[in-house]
């Protein structure tokens, strides 16, 4: 069975350690150690090593490396969200906004591959990671299904077809694309491939043949 660990970053009870500045430094050296380490193959120890830090300071902050890791995931998550807020609040037409929204999200994952790749390749076989990221996989859905709703092009265009269900569809094949990308799987190693075909994706979907264009410069 999926083994259960609390990813709440929330402090232990005691005194605190002399700086809360030890936090960040665990949280930094744990983003780095990603970069070339496996999460499953990652200790506290290494952690404790890489970041010059006591274990009482360590389990003060954080309950488990879990725990850092989902700290970790909601930072790039809130990144992630405001990427998508030209799409989300209509501040432009919708395909130059989907477009810039998965541009940004490419970025984001490339700056953050280590991160990211470690939720997704983790919450299969943990319970508390797997609540985590389908949580935060679910505020993407909610708020794409929010802007699809809003949409009458968009709601013509699906008929039928359950909205929430086209935005988990969506959402959860951008995913799986960056991360291929991230890990330098072709032909979504190719940036300018991977944003392509996302945002044709989405606009295909939504809009079909009626995709609506940006106004000529």
């Amino acid at each position: 069975m999926p083994s259960r660990r609390p990813v709440s970053s929330a402090r232990r009870s005691g005194s605190p350690p002399a700086s809360a500045e030890l936090r960040e430094r665990i949280l930094s050296a744990t983003r780095e150690l990603l970069r070339e380490r496996r999460f499953d193959g990652l200790s506290v120890a290494d952690v404790l090593a890489a970041a010059g830090v006591s274990r009482a300071s360590f389990y003060f902050y954080f309950p488990s490396k879990q725990a850092v890791l989902g700290e970790l995931v909601r930072e790039a998550v809130a990144q992630g969200q405001r990427a998508a807020r030209p799409w989300i609040d209509e501040e432009q037409d919708p395909v130059s906004a989907l477009r810039s929204g998965v541009a940004d999200g490419a970025r984001l994952w490339r700056d953050n591959a280590g991160v990211l790749m470690a939720i997704v390749e983790s919450w299969g076989s943990d319970e508390g990671l797997r609540e985590l990221w389908l949580e935060q996989m679910g505020l993407f859905t909610d708020a794409a299904a929010a802007r699809i709703e809003s949409d009458p092009r968009a709601r013509e265009r699906l008929g039928s077809l359950d909205t929430r269900s086209v935005a988990a569809s969506l959402t959860w094949m951008g995913e799986r694309l960056y991360y291929l990308a991230a890990a330098g799987v072709p032909p979504f190693d190719d940036e300018e491939v991977l944003i392509d075909v996302l945002t044709n994706a989405w606009t295909s979907t939504l809009y079909g043949d009626d995709t609506p264009r940006p106004p000529s410069e």
